[in-house]
């Protein structure tokens, strides 16, 4: 008898958890794979309870997609391990009362509007001559990024040594005058007399002269070249001491300025899906980990390490999943989620990632909000949704949906995988 009851009672486990699998399959062909929207599409969806090791659903959860901006989990997870507290600002090295010679960290917060604070700029103000150690980091553009955007503010270009987040910023004032911060690059432009409606920008790609026409813009956000004589000079026009790039300087750059808390950066990425913080995210981790600014180089180490173990191993390229070349299959981003749940537990993962009604999901799980923490992914033809989920019964559920090769609105297709978590959720 007592036999009997023990397999009675793995018995109703088992058919408790293809129940589950099976609502779920219900709800999924329902909302997601069956709608119109997603019919011709290739569609990934796994849905994992950390708390039993199993997962409730998984359809084509091992196959390869193009993930977009959840790519930007995988770099979030190493950023979390290895950046610490609070953010290299700059590394340096105190010449004389009046010299220093500094070398850049990679952190995309000095001068961004995003950080009131500026420690290392008011450090900098301290000396009356700055040498910069240049850095042979020239990789501006990542493996794969569309060319034809380098004038869109969401591929600003990567540095070493970043400064007004590598972007310049221009608003129209009227038909004859736009203001550009920094100031600095009103040296280059130029622009018409009739502005009368806004403004369009012309730059060619590899230089900073920067061309105004009619248009209708009233403000934008422009990503510069950040090569070694425009940094020299920006920074010396917005400090006002003289800069010099000095490249055999013998000395030692140990010490370390620190800019920002870590997780502010963090939160801003993901909230934001801020492409430039997380291709400088990769960057710092390299220079921490490897004592150098290689994009490729820290992906292997990654790969080789932390994410060895990946059901799928992936083909990941850059940071901020720009890149077309990315694939990781949506085990993968579970995976990666829930080493991040054990590692760092759920209350940091909670001040990092967007829930309901904030960030890219303003308009989504209005009614979920403090249920459910995410990340999205957007590219033309791709739609990304991985993260967690508290169900009404208080299980957490780890789960991605990654879309690829559709051809309708990314809104439709959101709102349907918004109906199936929401119904998970509810019924569980």
């Amino acid at each position: 008898m007592k036999k009997y009851l023990v397999s009675g009672f793995l018995f109703c486990i088992i058919l408790s958890s293809c129940s589950i699998s099976q609502k779920i399959n219900r709800r999924a062909k329902e909302y997601v794979l069956n709608n119109e929207a997603l019919t011709n599409a290739h569609t990934g969806i796994s849905i994992y309870e950390p708390a039993t090791g199993k997962f409730w659903y998984n359809y084509q959860g091992e196959k390869y997609f193009v993930p977009a901006s959840n790519t930007k989990l995988a770099t979030c997870y190493a950023a979390m391990k290895y950046l610490g507290d609070s953010l290299a600002g700059m590394h340096y090295n105190i010449i004389n009362d009046s010299t220093i010679a500094i070398k850049g960290a990679a952190d995309p917060s000095f001068l961004h509007p995003d950080f009131k604070q500026q420690p290392v700029f008011h450090f900098l103000q301290k000396f009356k001559f700055i040498k910069i150690i240049p850095s042979s980091f020239k990789d501006y553009l990542g493996n794969g990024w569309s060319w034809g955007d380098y004038l869109e503010d969401y591929m600003a270009q990567r540095s070493a040594l970043p400064i007004y987040g590598n972007v310049v910023r221009i608003d129209w004032l009227n038909d004859t005058t736009v203001d550009i911060i920094p100031p600095f690059f009103k040296i280059n432009s130029s622009l018409t007399k009739d502005l009368l409606n806004g403004f369009r920008v012309e730059k060619p790609w590899d230089t900073n002269a920067f061309t105004f026409l009619p248009g209708i813009q009233k403000s934008a956000d422009v990503p510069f070249t950040p090569d070694e004589k425009t940094l020299q000079n920006l920074l010396q026009d917005t400090i006002g001491v003289p800069v010099e790039m000095i490249s055999n300087y013998g000395g030692k750059t140990e010490k370390i300025i620190h800019s920002q808390p870590t997780d502010s950066l963090l939160k801003i990425m993901m909230h934001r899906s801020d492409n430039f913080f997380a291709e400088q995210s990769l960057l710092m981790v390299s220079n921490v980990l490897l004592g150098k600014m290689d994009d490729r180089k820290i992906i292997d180490t990654l790969l080789k390490s932390d994410y060895k173990s990946l059901p799928q191993p992936p083909s990941w390229v850059d940071g901020s999943g720009l890149s077309r070349y990315d694939l990781f299959s949506p085990k993968d981003f579970v995976f990666i989620l829930n080493k991040m749940k054990d590692e760092f537990g759920m209350e940091r993962i909670k001040n990092i990632l967007p829930t309901g009604g904030t960030g890219t999901i303003s308009t989504y799980y209005l009614r979920d909000s403090g249920y459910i923490f995410v990340k999205t992914g957007t590219l033309n033809g791709v739609v990304a949704l991985s993260g967690f989920l508290y169900t009404r019964k208080n299980k957490l559920l780890i789960f991605s949906i990654l879309v690829n090769n559709h051809h309708s609105s990314a809104t439709s297709i959101r709102r349907a995988i918004e109906k199936l978590l929401q119904n998970v959720r509810s019924k569980n």
